[in-house]
């Protein structure tokens, strides 16, 4: 049964309606007036405005791709149509906040609200205006969808670097201001360095932006730069990071390209300070694991939700092997290593054994068991000479290179960066071995895998102990760095992130890996500046994402046209009328 498609009218209805009302309902939650002062483009426009302004911008922009294509002018009016029911709805709130006192329900609805709606004027005039801004809003993004592809593409990137780069401004100045306090520290001789960096800190301060977000010219100049750049490479073949680096003979560019990631890998903790090495180092530890669990669910296709057992299993072999608290062993962080990693391999076959038969939500369910069994028993009173129960295992020997102690995050950082690289190459070479290639037929179809002579019982052990593996090795980084490991560190919810890692950056891909743990773990921590909203604001940019990109930020190729297969036809025709006219 075929619906009918709606009218335009009805799209452009159905956005303004539904833009105002969540631009109504973030001013009632408090995070339009909470960042009404907080400027992106200094005297011009704060984070406040865009809260409210945004919703009806993007759910405009998103209806009039559904309804394409029509004719410019029913573009244009439709996106004044949304524009102008989603100003209405706002100017309902204020004018009702006008007659009726609200804050007897609706705590958040200000006085300082209304302010930042009406741009400082509650009155006619500022109502009208609040109408007439979100009415041109509407008519921007018609006109943004009517721009050629690449142009549109240009903007959108431009406008959005912007917004980063004004929302940053703190977290900037953070880091240039602790290069500023590192360099008095300089030995004489080095007056040099002391003077460029208070240069760079006085022209960050004095040339890029204000007391609050960037100031006007540089917005200006970053607008024309990053739009003019995307417009550039817009126009060039399309050629993918991971094909520059695939099948291809070492070069020039390529030993380029390489030096400078690891070189600027190496100097990224002095770069950024404590603060932000401290959350790399975060980041670090999840892209371990989440290299680990890539292999068993985006590679052979097996859902663990109790991956968290093998990180606790590593962490607690590493404190039992090294604390002097429990005593009896007192290896050094090196000597214990081994032991911790084989211990790991042996608890990923120890599961893999009783679940070979079971797929789907039953194998889920099993593992999602097996990680509270081994939480379970670290708080248990029957170990607790041995892993010290609720108290936890204190004291733990940390890494020593000679005398040198790795006990700051910057010290800590290089041996994270070291165990990824070693992970990231065996995973990375896995994924096209032969192991690998029956990891994917399992993942696609296990009968069929079974009946080409794939050997499924060893195979899926492999996973899990190979997944294991690396989930212990990053346990035992992480004991290490805290020198103590408990059992409320080692929930469920960690199983979660990592899972929810490998989606967002997309199942399967390696690079993948590193761009989830980045969105998923780091994002939170610099959304700091968003104070009590963070985590709202955290959830929503996931649900956008998710919703824009369903295959992940960085997806397998095979994975991101599974799930475009509606768009086959199109390409196809394009392909086949492509050939009819080069034939003739």
């Amino acid at each position: 049964m075929h619906t009918k498609p709606l009218s335009p009218w009805k799209h452009a209805l159905q956005a303004g309606l539904i833009g105002g009302a969540v631009a109504v309902l973030l001013s009632l939650v408090g995070m339009v007036a909470a960042f009404g002062d907080h400027y992106i483009v200094s005297g011009w426009f704060t984070m406040g405005q865009l809260l409210f302004l945004a919703p009806i911008f993007l759910l405009t922009y998103t209806r009039l791709r559904r309804i394409a294509p029509q004719p410019s002018w029913i573009i244009v009016a439709s996106g004044l149509l949304s524009g102008l029911l989603g100003g209405a709805l706002l100017a309902a709130l204020v004018s009702l906040g006008q007659v009726v006192d609200l804050r007897a329900m609706l705590a958040n609805a200000s006085p300082q609200l209304y302010q930042v709606l009406t741009f400082g004027q509650v009155n006619t005039l500022g109502i009208l205006s609040l109408i007439l801004v979100n009415l041109v809003i509407g008519g921007l993004a018609a006109v943004l969808f009517l721009l050629p592809q690449r142009l549109r593409s240009a903007v959108i990137q431009a406008l959005v670097m912007m917004a980063v780069i004004g929302l940053l401004r703190d977290l900037t100045m953070t880091v240039v201001n602790q290069w500023a306090s590192k360099a008095k520290a300089f030995p004489e001789g080095a007056e040099w360095a002391n003077v460029a960096i208070q240069a760079i800190q006085r022209f960050f301060n004095r040339q890029i932006f204000a007391a609050s977000g960037l100031k006007p010219v540089p917005a200006s100049l970053i607008f024309v730069l990053v739009g003019g750049l995307q417009f550039y490479r817009a126009g060039q073949p399309k050629r993918s990071f991971s094909s520059a680096f695939a099948n291809q003979p070492w070069s020039w560019r390529r030993a380029l390209i390489l030096g400078a990631i690891v070189i600027f890998a190496l100097i990224l903790p002095p770069i950024v300070g404590i603060q932000l090495t401290d959350i790399l180092d975060n980041v670090g530890l999840y892209i371990l694991m989440g290299l680990g669990l890539n292999i068993v669910v985006g590679f052979a296709g097996l859902l663990d939700l109790g991956y968290v057992a093998f990180y606790a299993i590593g962490a607690y072999t590493m404190g039992v092997l090294t604390s002097p608290e429990i005593g009896g062993f007192n290896l050094t962080y090196w000597q214990a290593l081994p032991f911790a990693l084989i211990t790991s391999v042996l608890a990923g076959f120890l599961l893999g054994l009783p679940v070979l038969k079971m797929r789907g939500d039953y194998l889920a369910i099993v593992t999602l068991g097996f990680g509270e069994i081994v939480r379970l028993l670290a708080l248990s009173d029957w170990l607790r000479s041995w892993l010290g129960g609720t108290q936890g295992i204190q004291r733990i020997a940390q890494p020593r290179i000679g005398s040198l102690v790795l006990n700051t995050q910057q010290e800590l950082y290089y041996l994270f960066l070291v165990g990824i690289v070693i992970v990231a190459f065996i995973a990375w070479r896995l994924k096209d071995s032969r192991l690998g290639r029956a990891w994917m037929a399992l993942r696609e179809d296990e009968d069929v895998a079974v009946a080409m002579g794939i050997n499924h019982v060893t195979t899926k052990l492999l996973a899990f102990a190979t997944g294991a593996l690396f989930s212990g090795l990053a346990g035992t980084i992480f004991a290490a760095k805290l020198t103590s490991v408990y059992p409320h560190s080692m929930n469920f919810l960690v199983s979660i992130n990592v899972l929810s890692l490998i989606i967002i950056g997309g199942m399967g891909s390696i690079p993948g890996v590193f761009v989830g743990a980045l969105a998923l773990v780091a994002a939170p921590d610099l959304l700091r500046g968003f104070a009590e909203y963070r985590y709202l604001v955290y959830g929503a940019v996931l649900v956008a994402m998710m919703l824009t990109r369903p295959e992940g930020l960085w997806p397998e190729e095979r994975r991101k046209l599974e799930l475009h297969e509606e768009e086959m036809p199109v390409l196809e025709e394009q392909l086949s009328t492509t050939i009819s006219v080069t034939t003739e």
